[in-house]
């Protein structure tokens, strides 16, 4: 009953979203007003009324992500699986904390992990857990790192330390690391940024120069992040090379593959990875090309020891394990209490089979190729090259903002605008399984015919003629 009920309900807001606007018109001081109008909290609500009232908010008042011509950020359409995974977590509540309060919980996380693991070919004893994000996971990499590389660092502290450690990663990498840095306690001056080469991969021989260089400064080198889909532009770094590097220089490796990594499952893509099976951890999050609703990080780590090393934890309060077998997620993660994060994936890829998510990520990046063959075919410049559904484009003359503002108020698509070689360009990212060829050609029909009359932004000379 419960299953047909939210079935019925995602069929229905499908085709809403589907039919109505991708870009709310809304200003702060509207929805302020209107809350502040109904929602005194002095009286009570119906809960009929007040979910009719809050969807209401919702499908009017905010991005829609799960709309088909959403090609926005790494945001995801979700499978009906994994919604009603995410109710039924609410309703039973579990603590994953300790493993025998949530048994079944921590097995099915488990189970889920130990089976993407195995598919970016991390070896059969890796730990893994769940997350609450991609920063989550990237913070997780640099602790554990830094406990592997300094093991005495957790007990006495980076004064301790006889040298500055610092890490690398590239110009287009996630920023999430710089905030990473700060909370670590290593400064955000630890994070050494290497350059990226022509087609926007860090640049191998430049990261190269900058660890020599560093040695012989007095700092410490001990960790390179490569990004599988870097968020600007989808491109994955030379993970193989960048493998044999760092294990010629003694250098933790991690992918930051939190959209990218889901390509593994896809036999046409999964050769774009290769060398991600080498690294000493990797980030993938399933609330992005997993289609699985907020938030579901993953983090993974061949060094089960060093995991258990940064996050040992003893308590008399806690329910000890059923055996030694079972870890304790309070004893080897960031997180203490823990929402059953990993319920939505383990059950869109029950539902779904390996096939059927296969052929949902190889149906994205087919839309991906058919975007870019219709823009340059219409006289766009493509400035990216990814094998992933990203594309970076532009066009002489383009006034990007006014060009953005005229597509969004049309209700045309979501794009962004971002930087490739320091060159503004917009981006269009495929996050949705029910993008179809039609919604790809009538946003490219809207592009041409919004760059044929060469809109301004709203308060220039131009736009007051």
């Amino acid at each position: 009953m419960l299953t047909d009920a939210i079935e019925g309900a995602f069929t229905a807001l499908e085709e809403t979203i589907r039919s109505g606007p991708v870009y709310p018109q809304v200003s702060p001081e509207e929805i302020r007003q209107y809350l502040r109008s109904r929602y005194s909290f002095a009286r009570t609500a119906s809960l009929e009324d007040l979910t009719a009232d809050v969807e209401t908010m919702l499908g009017r008042w905010q991005v829609q992500v799960t709309h088909p011509r959403y090609f926005g950020l790494f945001n995801p359409s979700v499978t009906v699986a994994s919604v009603v995974a995410d109710t039924l977590v609410a309703l039973y509540n579990p603590q994953l904390a300790s493993w025998r309060t949530s048994p079944a919980a921590n097995e099915i996380e488990k189970h889920t992990l130990d089976w993407i693991a195995g598919k970016l070919g991390m070896p059969a004893d890796a730990f893994a857990t769940f997350t609450t994000g991609g920063a989550e996971a990237n913070l997780t990499a640099v602790l554990v790192a830094l406990t592997h590389a300094f093991p005495k660092c957790g007990e006495q502290g980076l004064r301790s330390l006889s040298a500055r450690p610092v890490f690398y990663l590239s110009e287009e990498a996630h920023h999430s690391f710089t905030k990473i840095a700060h909370m670590t306690g290593l400064g955000r001056q630890a994070l050494r940024t290497v350059p990226s080469d022509s087609n926007l991969k860090m640049d191998l021989t430049a990261l190269q120069r900058l660890v020599e260089d560093d040695r012989m400064a007095g700092l410490y080198p001990f960790m390179v992040v490569g990004t599988c889909g870097t968020t600007a532009a989808g491109v994955i770094d030379p993970l193989e090379a960048l493998h044999a590097y760092c294990k010629a220089e003694n250098l933790w490796l991690h992918v930051d593959a939190a959209w990218g990594g889901a390509a593994a499952l896809s036999p046409a893509l999964r050769p774009h990875l290769a060398g991600i099976e080498f690294a000493d951890s990797i980030t993938c999050d399933g609330h992005k090309w997993f289609s699985v609703p907020m938030a579901c990080g993953m983090f993974f780590c061949r060094h089960r020891d060093a995991v258990l090393s940064t996050f040992h934890a003893q308590t008399s309060y806690m329910p000890s394990p059923h055996s030694e077998d079972a870890l304790d997620p309070y004893t080897s993660t960031v997180q203490w209490s823990r929402r059953f994060i990993g319920l939505k994936l383990f059950m869109s890829l029950a539902h779904n089979g390996e096939a059927g998510y296969a052929a949902m990520i190889e149906h994205q990046a087919r839309m991906g190729d058919l975007l870019r063959e219709l823009l340059t075919e219409s006289g766009w410049r493509i400035v990216n090259r990814t094998s992933l559904p990203v594309v970076c484009f532009t066009r002489p003359g383009l006034n990007i903002p006014a060009f953005l503002a005229r597509l969004k108020s049309e209700q045309i698509a979501w794009m962004s605008e971002t930087q490739c070689a320091g060159q503004p360009v917009l981006r269009a990212c495929v996050t949705s399984f029910k993008t179809t060829e039609v919604d790809v050609r009538f946003t490219v029909d809207g592009l041409n015919r919004i760059a044929a009359e060469k809109p301004v932004a709203p308060g220039t000379a131009d736009a007051r003629q």
